[in-house]
Formats: structure tokens, sequence, C-alpha cells
């Protein structure tokens, strides 16, 4: 599948007009309220460096945020990804985040996660770069009904990661997300000769003397350990200011961090397609990555405006909030600078 130059641009003058006037807007990014199978028609063919997003997971029970039956899912979530294997530069990356799930009443895992990498691929024409595992140690015991009652099952506290893009060599260096070195290699380079000689390890493996060198760190595995123990942050600061009940599935920022840095280089573009508090928004600001955000959800995406402000006094949150959700949509809410952002409209 290829795309044939722009996407159609679509009709009316009502989403002309909320393409034209982003809900809010620092100085990276926009965030735009509507249905992203609209919005991404506006998007130019090969205009974004990467897409990372964590759609609603397929979930038996109905979360707030809304969520599809397993068995409508994989159409749906296909619908989206054509669209962004346009919009994506050639060398871009896709990463989705996709949550796994049970059959439903059954202690059996539903596979439609692997039906949509599968179909991606040899329907959309796009490839696996890697899958990457995150592990959440402090995600709560589920399901309640096979791990907590039964006890037949234990934790699910790993989400699957996709890299997919659409040649065999998108942009990418490692050397950006480097670890620590373990305290054990720390002490080999400090001193080398003591602590290690080349050889032939019975695996095959030919290990040279260059892997005694200090390359600046060591080269992250695919599993990725980070907490979501988001209790006291700004945004929940601001949320709770304003009496709105925050986005209920948020990650860490720590997470599309790791892809940002990994992925693209400085004012490349950043989208979040399905943008929720848009962590991912303020994670490529942070990084100096230009963004686009859309979320279908108005209340959530004027919550995610508190992620850009620099501390929260309520009296300007409560300011905020009152224009991001308010029916007046003829100005465009800008706000300055990232991080350390001051509101000029408030």
């Amino acid at each position: 599948m290829e795309c044939d130059g722009k996407l159609d641009m679509g009709s009316g003058g009502i989403l002309m007009d909320i393409w034209n006037k982003p809900l809010y807007e620092t100085r990276l990014g926009k965030a735009y309220v509507g249905d992203a199978r609209d919005l991404l028609k506006y998007l130019p063919s090969e205009s974004v460096d990467l897409v990372l997003t964590s759609p609603p997971f397929a979930l038996q029970r109905q979360k707030e945020y809304g969520n599809l039956e397993q068995g409508e899912y994989v159409d749906w979530l296909l619908s989206f990804t054509s669209d962004i294997r346009c919009i994506l530069k050639k060398n871009g990356s896709f990463v989705l985040d996709l949550g796994g799930a049970y059959q439903k009443e059954r202690p059996v895992r539903s596979l439609h996660n692997y039906r949509i990498l599968i179909r991606m691929c040899d329907e959309q024409g796009w490839r696996l770069a890697e899958e990457f595992f995150w592990f959440n140690p402090a995600k709560l015991p589920s399901p309640i009904e096979w791990v907590n009652k039964r006890k037949i099952r234990v934790k699910d506290a790993v989400n699957t990661i996709w890299w997919f893009s659409k040649t065999d060599f998108p942009k990418a260096d490692i050397t950006k997300v480097l670890t620590l070195y373990s305290e054990r290699m720390q002490v080999l380079l400090q001193n080398r000769e003591k602590f290690y000689k080349p050889k032939k390890r019975p695996s095959g493996h030919d290990i040279s003397s260059h892997f005694g060198e200090n390359n600046g760190g060591a080269i992250p595995p695919n599993l990725l350990q980070i907490p979501n123990t988001e209790s006291n942050s700004l945004y929940l600061q601001c949320c709770r200011a304003v009496g709105v009940k925050p986005h209920p599935a948020r990650f860490p920022q720590r997470l599309p961090e790791f892809f940002i840095e990994m992925l693209t280089d400085r004012g490349d573009m950043v989208l979040d397609f399905f943008a929720g508090s848009n962590t991912t928004g303020a994670a490529a600001e942070y990084l100096g990555r230009k963004w686009i955000a859309f979320e279908i959800e108005r209340t959530y995406l004027a919550t995610s405006a508190f992620r850009f402000l620099s501390r929260a006094d309520e009296r300007v949150v409560r300011a905020l909030y009152e224009k991001l959700t308010s029916n007046e949509t003829t100005e465009t809410h800008k706000m300055h600078r990232p991080i350390q952002l001051q509101l000029i409209d408030v």
C-alpha cells in the first residue's frame, strides 16, 4: 500500500475552521479537538517524523475514556493506520502501545493485538522494526476474577509496544538512550586488564577487546521498566484545582521520551492522534521537538494544557480551563516557552 500525493483535504468549512484554530498552542506544538480520522486528512503526505500513541484498549469492561469490543477493535484501529502510513516520512517511525486483554468471561488471552500486527504488515505494508515490552512494576493486579479471586493467573503488568516503519532502515540512534553501566561494568572499565580478557565464549560469541571500552553507557534492552506512579504531579494538582477528573489512562512521560529521543532529532515533528492528557506532546516539547496532538474529548485536551504550566496557580488554572472548555472557538489559546511556560492570554 502506497500513498499517492496528499490525502483528501476533507469537505466543509467546519473541519477547516477546527484545523485553523487549535484548542491551544505552545512554542513547538498545537493541540486539536476532533476525530483523528477527520484531522489526519489535513496533514500533508510524509510530513511527520514520529507517530507515537496509545489508543483506547480493547477491554471487556467499559472504561471512562471509551473502548470497543474486541471483535470490532481490529478493523477500527486499522482504519487509522493506513492514513498514518501516508503522513509518515519514509524514514519515520510509528510506535504503538497496545495493552493485552482476556477473552470475555474466560482466563484465556485475546489475540486482537497480534491480529493488528499481522494485518498491518500483511495488508498495509508496515515493517515491524522491533517489539518492546513496557513493564510497569506499580500496576495493580488484574483481572480481578482470575488474579485476585481465583488466583489462577499472575498480574498482567506488561504492555506490548510495536515499533513500525515504512522501510527496513528508519531513522534511529540508540546512543541517545544509553543507560547507566552496571556496578560490575564500571569496575571492569576502571581496570580492564585485571577483570577482562577477550576470548570466545561457550555460546559462540567472540568478545573482542572493544567490549571493555567506555562508550558512555550500556545499550538498553527492549524491556522498558518504567513505573507509572504519578500521584502529585503538576497536571494532577491542576485537575484538582478545577475539580475535574484527570484522564484515567495516562502513561508516564519517560515512556514517550525514550522513543522520541531514539527515533527523532531536535526540530522533528511528533504526532499523537489519541492524545488523551497529551503526555506525548509534553515530552516532545521538553526535548525540543515539534508536536501535534489530536483528541476527541475536549475536557481531556483542555486539562492537558496544564502539563505546560510552570506552577499550579489556582487563579490562572481556573481561568485557562474556563477558556479552553467554553464554546468560543474563534480564538487560538497560545502559550509561550516550554516547561517554564507563562500564559499570555489569561
